[in-house]
């Protein structure tokens, strides 16, 4: 069992790393630069080259059943749920199979909308406290129930 992170941009790194070792899973977290490693032996830092999408191919490539993924990227959480794995968004939100079909489709009908207006402003609402702790919890319960499969 393995935690990802998609680490750029990624609000709940530290929380991430604090449930992990908590559980003695190891985590990496990959990242196209820009963050430090952390000195825990259980977090591995994986610098991938710049470029679109590297970070995200190189997780969907190694996540498959039994290990959970974090990210706020849509179409990674897709392929990662394709390869069975369990995937938990910052805010805690768990993308499955029953609703990864939906989040892409509202992202891209959310792209197109921007797209189609150019002075529509992002529209999203900013991470708060609630978030983390819905995350930190999610988290918990997702190793709990994994590490009790295995």
């Amino acid at each position: 069992m393995t935690v990802y992170i998609d680490a750029d941009a990624c609000p709940v790194k530290a929380e991430a790393e604090r449930v992990a070792t908590r559980h003695k899973v190891k985590m990496v977290l990959v990242s196209n630069g820009g963050i430090r490693p952390p000195a825990n032996p259980l977090v591995e830092t994986v610098i991938v080259p710049e470029g679109p999408d590297v970070a995200d191919m190189w997780i969907a490539d190694r996540a498959g059943p039994g290990d959970v993924v974090v990210t706020q990227d849509i179409p990674l959480a897709a392929k990662c749920v394709g390869n069975g794995a369990l995937v938990l968004k910052p805010n805690g939100e768990a993308l499955t199979e029953a609703n990864v079909g939906n989040a892409l489709a509202t992202r891209d009908l959310m792209y197109d909308l921007r797209a189609a207006d150019p002075f529509r402003q992002g529209g999203g609402r900013a991470f708060s406290k609630a978030d983390r702790s819905r995350f930190l919890d999610a988290l918990e319960r997702v190793l709990r129930k994994a590490k009790g499969a295995g």
